[in-house]
């Protein structure tokens, strides 16, 4: 399995579609595995799911993400998981261990700063 973190640094972003990139874990059943990083190629409507199914990833997690965003990972087969906030690493983890829960929550203000992980 494949697990995208939206990420600032080493930590998960506020807002998904205007991350730095995506922390990517490939993972068996109970650790990660291998770890890279991949840029963000830039936000545009509807490209970032279509982007990141080509990379094969199976789970997305993220501070925040819009609704249209949501929508498009689960036509894509990706899992979504918003609310996450700190070390990516550290998401990963609670997320294997089945500890990390999706908030549901839906960016509605795109002022991007301050709004989408809350």
């Amino acid at each position: 399995m494949k697990i995208a973190i939206a990420s600032e640094g080493k930590y998960a972003s506020g807002h998904f579609g205007h991350c730095e990139g995506f922390t990517v874990y490939e993972v068996t059943e109970d650790k990660s595995l291998n770890k890279s990083f991949t840029p963000n190629p830039g936000h545009r409507p509807g490209y970032l799911p279509v982007f990141l199914k080509e990379l094969d990833i199976n789970v997305i997690i993220a501070g925040g993400m819009g609704e249209t965003a949501q929508e498009l990972f689960n036509e894509n087969g990706i899992q979504v998981v918003v609310g996450a906030q700190g070390f990516s690493d550290d998401i990963v983890q609670r997320y294997i261990n089945g500890e990390l829960k999706s908030t549901g929550s839906v960016c509605r203000e795109h002022e991007h700063k301050g709004h989408c992980d809350e």
